[in-house]
């Protein structure tokens, strides 16, 4: 099913009609923003069908037991983790909550940590927010990422910074924090009084053998779990996701600064309907997705080691995002950029986006069908292979 091509194109589609917008040229073949292009599962369609066919669209109400119950039981089943159905609260997307928790946590001038290369609209978030940005850049060796704690003690250390913007499993690079990484930040994070926002949009795409641990499972204190089932199954333009908020003070005030700062009381009945039926009938659909980017993975891998061995593929965890490090090639980023817009005819994103660290990489977002993959790794050869630019 995964296999299917769909047209995209005519739809107001982010990553195939406005591909002009970030790479100043029309009709490139796109493997950037990180939705896929894949029908979204069979039960989540026939839920909105069945919705649709309902002539009234009235204000929607999330705060009841067939949506949070729904989650609960999702993560009972996929993370043997139990959610209280209490600490659920509703939120348009990701970024707001974090936008959120950011105003209500800290003051104008504090320090917000993240580890980079880092998902870009956290630079934005935060520096729209009028905090500082802390870099705690991750140790980068051999193909995979690791934690430098020791400059995250340092970092937490100083009063001024007071929240951690952890990012579970870490976009762009893919990995999966294992336990001990988890309890040795949540420790650190307790020393110093910092307050962790989890970001684990990416939780249920994981490569076979991995386990997502959500942060709730090791600590109710200080901390906010924001997430949604937007990336899992394909359904962001809905506008729907959630917090998991353990402590009940923050918890009324997110929801004061939901409802009454910002009016946002009543939610998309679309994004309600589609959350609902995806967590509760869409296991195997999960399990099928992930068998497919992990043999696309393979896919990608196995080609570049036979057409291009200079670019190094980072050991891939989790999303359906792969990271290229480019370093060995014999051209600058800025050079493959151009040669891939203007001989190639490929848009994948610069690492440059994700921060300083990620300038010689590339994010490849290989969530769809396998042809249209194949197509743009033989587009990236071209790319690669002719000198000349076409005019």
């Amino acid at each position: 099913m995964f296999n299917e091509p769909i047209n995209r194109k005519g739809t107001h589609c982010t990553q195939w009609d406005y591909v002009e917008d970030r790479f100043g040229q029309k009709d490139l073949l796109p493997f950037t923003i990180s939705d896929t292009d894949f029908r979204v599962p069979s039960v989540v369609e026939s839920a909105l069908l069945k919705r649709m066919n309902h002539p009234v669209f009235g204000y929607t109400r999330w705060n009841h037991t067939d949506f949070k119950s729904a989650v609960s039981r999702w993560y009972q089943n996929r993370f043997s983790s139990f959610i209280k159905e209490e600490w659920l609260v509703y939120s348009p997307s990701v970024i707001y909550s974090i936008k959120q928790l950011l105003t209500l946590l800290s003051n104008p001038g504090d320090g917000v940590i993240i580890q980079t290369p880092a998902y870009d609209a956290f630079y934005k978030v935060i520096r729209g927010n009028q905090r500082n940005i802390i870099l705690n850049d991750l140790i980068y060796s051999e193909g995979k990422y690791h934690l430098n704690l020791p400059e995250l003690a340092e970092q937490m250390a100083k009063p001024e910074n007071k929240i951690l913007l952890l990012c579970s499993p870490h976009n762009p690079t893919g990995r999966v924090w294992t336990q001990e990484e988890l309890k040795a930040i949540i420790e650190l994070a307790q020393t110093h009084k910092v307050f962790i926002i989890s970001d684990e949009i990416h939780m249920d795409i994981l490569r076979e053998g991995q386990v997502h641990r959500p942060l709730t499972d090791f600590i109710q204190k200080n901390v906010a779990v924001v997430t949604s089932g937007s990336k899992t199954f394909n359904f962001p333009g809905l506008i729907f996701s959630y917090a998991i908020l353990p402590d009940s003070d923050l918890r009324q005030r997110f929801l004061q600064q939901l409802k009454e700062a910002d009016g946002l009381s009543s939610t998309s009945v679309f994004g309600l309907t589609a959350t609902i039926a995806a967590y509760e009938k869409s296991q195997e659909w999960v399990n099928a997705l992930n068998h497919y980017i992990d043999n696309n993975i393979i896919f990608v891998t196995e080609y570049l080691k036979q057409h291009h061995p200079e670019i190094i593929v980072t050991k891939s965890e989790a999303t359906y995002l792969m990271w290229l490090d480019c370093s060995k090639l014999p051209v600058s980023m800025e050079e493959l950029q151009a040669r891939m817009i203007h001989i190639g005819k490929v848009a994948i994103m610069s690492g440059a986006v994700y921060g300083e660290s990620g300038k010689n990489f590339l994010r490849l977002n290989v969530g769809c069908p396998r042809k249209k993959l194949e197509d743009g790794l033989n587009r990236l050869t071209q790319s690669l292979m002719r000198k000349e630019l076409s005019s």
